[in-house]
């Protein structure tokens, strides 16, 4: 018993300095390959630089040449050697060392070498831990960040509330998050959330913040109180945002860090001012709607840019009447879809002979103004293609009500998708009334690249966006494109044009002189009344009035003729 008692007493310790060797071994590994990432491209880079100097310098004797030697060198010493390799030098030098050493090395030499070996390894031991329990724990905060800190607590803000018009607030303790600082503020009196929203200048300038600084005040989860968050920082940062087929999801809550998507069946409003990435946002949303034998894509561009890009996976329609031809056949689709859709089944199963079809819309407000007669179409599409897999997108940099977005079309979007807009107006159209006491303040939003979505699950948190270049569209590989039944033309709805006019009836006067002149000779008055159709009674007065101004004269025998003027014209 008291031999296994000492065996364990020694073994402890033991397992315990292995446990630590091989965590710290692990560790150092790490920090050497990061270090190797970081750097072998600066090597790189500084081997082009080379090549280019020794190119234009191939005697190598000017001054930019041996700089750029001299950076390759610092650039290459920089970079250190995996562990293992180190391993290796490590223990080739030690045993090389101690072959040729160890024999000529007296007793007492070994002795004291042992003993401060173990006194370095003990202090080393006692530095790593004095080190460790002075490193911060959490966060490290930013000089920005620890200014913030200090004006967000109480004891500064109840020093300086009242001068700013915030007396009968009071913060909490603020907190350093992934996502910036957040802290609760007691309302007093007559404060609310809402009230406190609309002094958000006093609350800057108490703080002292930059007027960039996104800043956002919600109601608290109790009564009387609000929270305050600054966006000092992004749980999003250091993502990298490029889309690829291994990263495919719209983009990545700045918030949590998640990885945000969208899914197929939804009708979309895409909404953002120009320049703030709204076709390059949609991009990602266009690949997956367009991917696979049962998944179809329909762009009406009237802008003909967009479109022109997604032309082999996609049927683009870029003039109004093609507009209005492509609407009809999804229309046509639409309604044999529902004709023949089983019994108790809600939603039309997609299939690669009769996909889901997502039409978007590029720009609503070109449609709304030159291709009006498809408007009635993609508005039952809207109102009606769900239960078909037939998926209205609507894109528009003017969200406005009948100008932007028509008024038969918005109230069937499901899911919106706002970036960067000019006014809370316009952010309340696409985002809902109450967008602006939620948060959703897509008038604040940064451009381009960053996204509100609001599906009903979502909190008002922004999203920053994946993107695809144009390249990346152009190499992707074709998809069959879809073609409806045939139908046909849709016949306008406009007020026909007007024929042109009839010429003006022939006068009386002028029908006696037609006849006159087309006897060939003097001609009586009777003949006139039969040849022209007019009453006897009409002939005698026309008649009368043409002898009395000179135009007609009247023979011996009664016999009228023209008179010479009117033969002569």
């Amino acid at each position: 018993m008291d031999h296994k008692q000492v065996s364990h007493a020694i073994l402890m310790p033991v397992c315990a300095a292995s446990r630590w060797t091989a965590e710290r071994y692990k560790a150092e590994a790490e920090r050497r390959r990061t270090l190797r990432a970081e750097r072998k491209p600066l090597v790189r880079d500084a081997r082009k630089a080379l090549a280019v100097a020794r190119k234009a310098d191939p005697e190598r004797t000017k001054p930019g040449t041996h700089k750029a030697e001299r950076e390759l060198r610092q650039a290459q010493r920089a970079v250190p050697d995996p562990m293992w390799l180190f391993t290796a030098k490590t223990a080739a030098v030690v045993g090389a060392a101690g072959y040729v050493g160890l024999p000529h090395v007296p007793e007492s030499v070994w002795l004291w070498s042992a003993v401060a070996v173990a006194t370095a390894i003990v202090g080393a031991v006692v530095v790593a831990v004095v080190l460790a329990a002075r490193q911060p724990k959490g966060l490290v905060p930013t000089a920005e960040e620890r200014q913030l800190l200090q004006r967000l607590a109480p004891e500064h803000w109840r020093e300086h509330a009242e001068a700013r018009g915030l007396a009968g607030t009071l913060t909490g303790r603020p907190e350093l998050t992934d996502a910036g600082i957040v802290t609760d503020v007691r309302l007093d009196g007559t404060w609310t959330a809402a009230k406190l929203r609309t002094a958000a200048d006093h609350v800057r300038a108490l703080l002292g913040c930059r007027s960039s600084l996104r800043m956002e005040i919600k109601t608290g989860e109790r009564g009387g109180w609000a929270v305050i968050t600054l966006r000092t920082r992004s749980a999003a940062d250091g993502d990298d945002l490029r889309w690829s087929p291994s990263a495919r999801t719209f983009g990545i809550d700045t918030i949590t860090g998640e990885h945000v998507t969208v899914p197929l069946g939804e009708r979309l409003l895409i909404a953002g001012r120009s320049g703030a990435g709204k076709s390059v946002a949609s991009r990602p949303l266009l690949f997956d709607a367009s991917d696979g034998p049962t998944n179809a894509l329909v762009i009406l561009d009237l802008k003909m840019v967009e479109g022109r890009l997604w032309d082999h996976r996609a049927r683009v329609a870029s003039t109004p009447a093609d507009v209005v031809a492509v609407v009809a056949e999804l229309v046509e689709e639409q309604t044999e879809r529902l004709a023949v859709l089983p019994k108790g089944q809600a939603t039309w199963r997609p299939t690669a002979e009769r996909p889901r079809i997502t039409v978007v819309v590029d720009e609503g407000a070109e449609i709304v103004t030159a291709a009006k007669d498809a408007l009635e179409g993609l508005e039952t599409l809207a109102r009606m293609g769900r239960a078909a897999c037939i998926d209205l997108w609507w894109m528009t940099q003017k969200p406005t009500i009948g100008d932007g977005i028509p008024k038969q079309i918005a109230p069937q979007i499901s899911t919106a998708i706002c970036l960067a807009v000019r006014t809370p107006a316009e952010a309340r159209v696409v985002l809902g009334e109450d967008a602006q006491a939620k948060g959703w303040t897509a008038d604040e939003l940064p451009a381009p690249g960053v996204a509100f979505v609001r599906d009903g699950k979502r909190k008002p948190h922004p999203i920053n966006v994946r993107f695809m270049d144009d390249p990346q569209v152009i190499a992707l590989p074709d998809e069959p494109i879809w073609h409806g039944p045939q139908v046909a033309p849709v016949i306008s709805m406009r007020k026909p044009p007007e024929p042109p006019a009839a010429p003006p009836a022939e006068s009386t006067e002028e029908r006696v002189l037609r006849v006159v002149q087309g006897g060939g000779g003097p001609v009586r008055q009777k003949d006139i009344a039969e040849q022209s159709g007019l009453p006897k009674g009409t002939v005698s007065k026309v008649v009368s009035r043409l002898v009395a101004a000179g135009r007609l004269v009247r023979l011996d025998d009664g016999a009228l003729t023209t008179a010479r003027t009117e033969a002569t014209a």
